[in-house]
């Protein structure tokens, strides 16, 4: 499958929650082609994933991961795959499609048109947007990503929405080399190794990035992201800024 635009889509245990007809949209971008990343899943979202493929024939396919290694590393083992199919543009979107199609299509074309490497969906609930989300949600992603903010030395609004899209680099396959060290805020580390100088590969500024307010992203109800989870997403912020300031003293 080569396609100049890929998305990844991580899936774990998704069989209840996969939109057979919301995905069937992306038949209306043909040049997007879709890879499923079932990570380890135990129940049957292998089964309704290759449903799906048989809906959008040449334009999707499934990557198997023998088990369960968490949300970043199927990201990464499908952006890794994507990158090896030889796409220009590599995205990945959230498997409940709080993100529709169309907007997904959008930030793809908005990386194609500007001059940047990324290209990143923002929830914010401007007039005129559709933008279903609950406050206890926003008042905690804005609190996440004012220290992402800190920690990146970048001054982004939306660190976790599950949209993004990224250019084609050597930089982009230097950096998903290596596994994630966080499981719950990868996105926030993958931005801060695409930020860090490497040999023959400096690193990206802030005009690189773009964020493109969404218009439309529905909270989904079933969604895994609990107020437990607040914790764990902190302690990974600690991880990432240490593990990004180690990168930085390497020769």
């Amino acid at each position: 499958m080569k396609a100049s635009s890929v998305v990844v889509v991580p899936c774990y245990n998704e069989a209840r929650r996969l939109s057979l007809t919301g995905f069937e949209q992306f038949r209306q971008y043909p040049n997007v082609h879709l890879i499923f990343v079932d990570d380890g899943s135990t129940d049957d979202t292998q089964a309704v994933l290759s449903d799906l493929c048989a809906r959008l024939p040449g334009q999707a396919r499934v990557l198997v991961q023998p088990r369960n290694g968490g949300k970043a590393e199927a990201v990464r083992a499908g952006m890794l795959a994507a990158y090896d199919a030889g796409a220009e543009r590599i995205a990945y979107l959230d498997a409940d499609l709080a993100t529709p199609p169309e907007e997904m299509a959008r930030l793809l074309e908005v990386l194609e048109a500007r001059d940047v490497a990324v290209v990143m969906g923002a929830r914010v609930a401007l007039l005129g947007t559709h933008i279903e989300r609950s406050a206890k949600r926003h008042y905690m992603g804005r609190v996440f990503a004012t220290f992402a903010s800190l920690i990146l030395s970048l001054r982004v609004y939306d660190t976790q929405c599950g949209a993004k899209a990224f250019r084609r680099s050597e930089r982009l396959r230097a950096v998903l080399a290596t596994p994630f060290s966080s499981r719950w805020a990868f996105d926030v580390e993958l931005i801060g190794r695409l930020m860090v100088d490497r040999p023959g590969l400096p690193g990206l500024s802030p005009q690189d990035f773009v964020e493109v307010p969404l218009q439309t992203w529905q909270d989904i109800a079933q969604s895994r992201l609990t107020f437990w989870d607040v914790p764990k997403m902190g302690l990974d912020l600690m991880k990432i800024s240490l593990r990004l300031q180690a990168l930085k003293r390497v020769p």
